[in-house]
């Protein structure tokens, strides 16, 4: 019997082939990839400290290879066969994110990677979102929606035949994963020949721009793919400097010597030519570039003081970019700015390693002895998920969604998971695992 490709190895053969597919269909992608290594080149250049703590972590390898992508889909049986497809190739659900809190009938998890080694290996990570038709007040529409997106497959049929092998058999052998890959593909493919008349399409835009993109076409196309940059404020700067149509604000956190969880920022969506059943061409708006800052991973008790600040400066967002960045900056005064505090406080989730160059260390002691003494050394965790009210920023700028909504605060995850076929992971506990086998690893080293 063949040998099994590794799950790792495929999803980089499949991350590879979606940014070959995406840089085809959307040229500017191609742009901002080169702009995005042309700044963590500089940045590493100039930072030899953070080259070196990268390269401690194992992340520096990842680093112009990690993306990150987008797609919406219709119906549960959807994300249940997308749950499938993902876990070939080593994808799992990571977190329930409720986007209704940001005026979207949608919620969503995040398809990858849940182990360092494979997080390193390729980070690539699919943020995917469920339509909520059960949301819409039209309910003559949520009927019709309903009633179009039955009638779709977005999964080619020997692509489930492969998945079905993959779960029988425990993975592909080579040829069958370059097969499931080219398969694969085709379900986040652009297809830009609608499968709804002009007249429905309209009445779906009504609705809520998401539910039109969801429902008028074949299958999931991916809306964007998204590199890691070091420093994402020069990204951005780059990015007006080349006449790109990008947001005047960075989602998340304000700029901080020490980032924690992540910022985005994106060009706003291309107008594409789409051609509707009942032979009108028109325009349709969906997909974009985006680039992302990841930093520390935070601490339940991180997360809500880092959500609170966030509240307290919501109600600014009218200002001005310049003047809303002062008073975010302003805000998250309060939010310890080195790892030290991050520590002491609780605030942060990090990763021990024990010091080859010191070796007179008494593996009996405290761990807050061995780290006085050099011996035991630690950093932050990267942050490897997203945040709901930052995707739901980049949504909005994207689709001309208001941001005003009745859909507020409609969280649902056991209707979720029902429709997933399984649980979401909980990210806190998988950071929590890292930490603590980390540490068990590097006093197990200082002991031998």
């Amino acid at each position: 019997m063949a040998s099994k490709l590794p799950a790792d190895d495929i999803r980089s053969h499949f991350s590879d082939a979606m940014s070959e597919m995406y840089r085809l269909e959307v040229p500017l992608y191609q742009e901002l990839i080169t702009l995005v290594r042309e700044v963590n080149n500089e940045v590493l250049t100039s930072n030899p400290e953070l080259r070196k703590q990268l390269q401690k972590t194992g992340e520096i390898n990842r680093l112009n290879i990690e993306r990150h992508g987008a797609i919406r889909l219709g119906t549960a049986a959807e994300l249940n066969g997308i749950r499938r497809l993902f876990a070939v190739m080593g994808m799992y659900p990571v977190g329930y994110y409720d986007l209704s809190i940001a005026g979207l009938p949608v919620h969503s998890t995040a398809f990858r990677p849940i182990s360092k080694t494979s997080l390193n290996k390729n980070p690539f990570r699919i943020f995917t979102s469920l339509l909520r038709l059960e949301l819409l007040e039209d309910r003559k529409l949520a009927q019709k929606a309903e009633n179009i997106l039955a009638k779709r497959q977005i999964i080619t049929d020997r692509a489930l035949e492969l998945i079905q092998i993959a779960e029988k058999n425990d993975g592909l052998s080579k040829s069958q994963a370059n097969e499931f890959v080219k398969e694969a593909l085709e379900t986040f493919r652009w297809h830009s020949e609608a499968t709804v008349s002009s007249e429905t399409y309209q009445q779906l835009l009504k609705a809520h721009s998401l539910v039109a993109d969801i429902v008028s076409f074949r299958g999931p196309h991916i809306n964007h793919l998204t590199p890691r940059t070091l420093n994402i404020d020069l990204a951005q700067k780059r990015m007006l400097d080349k006449n790109m149509p990008a947001k005047e604000i960075i989602e998340g956190p304000p700029k901080r010597e020490l980032p924690i969880l992540l910022r985005q920022t994106a060009f706003k969506a291309l107008t594409e030519n789409v051609s509707f059943t009942d032979g009108i061409n028109s325009t349709h708006t969906a997909r974009f570039g985006e680039i992302e800052q990841r930093g520390s991973a935070l601490t339940p008790k991180g997360r809500e003081l880092y959500d609170e600040l966030l509240d307290t400066s919501s109600g600014e967002k009218q200002q001005s970019p310049d003047q809303y960045s002062r008073i975010l900056e302003k805000t998250f005064k309060a939010f310890p700015n080195n790892h030290q505090r991050l520590k002491d406080e609780g605030l942060g989730f990090f990763e021990y390693h024990a010091n080859p160059e010191i070796t007179s260390a008494e593996p009996g002691n405290s761990i807050e002895a061995l780290i006085e003494t050099g011996a035991l050394v630690y950093s932050t965790q990267t942050y490897e998920d997203f945040l709901p009210v930052s995707a739901a920023g980049i949504f909005h700028s994207n689709l001309d969604i208001n941001a005003e909504s009745k859909y507020a605060n409609k969280a649902n995850k056991e209707n979720f998971e029902k429709a997933l076929g399984s649980k979401v992971i909980s990210e806190m506990a998988l950071y929590k695992e890292v930490e603590e086998q980390s540490l068990r690893d590097a006093l197990a080293v200082l002991k031998s």
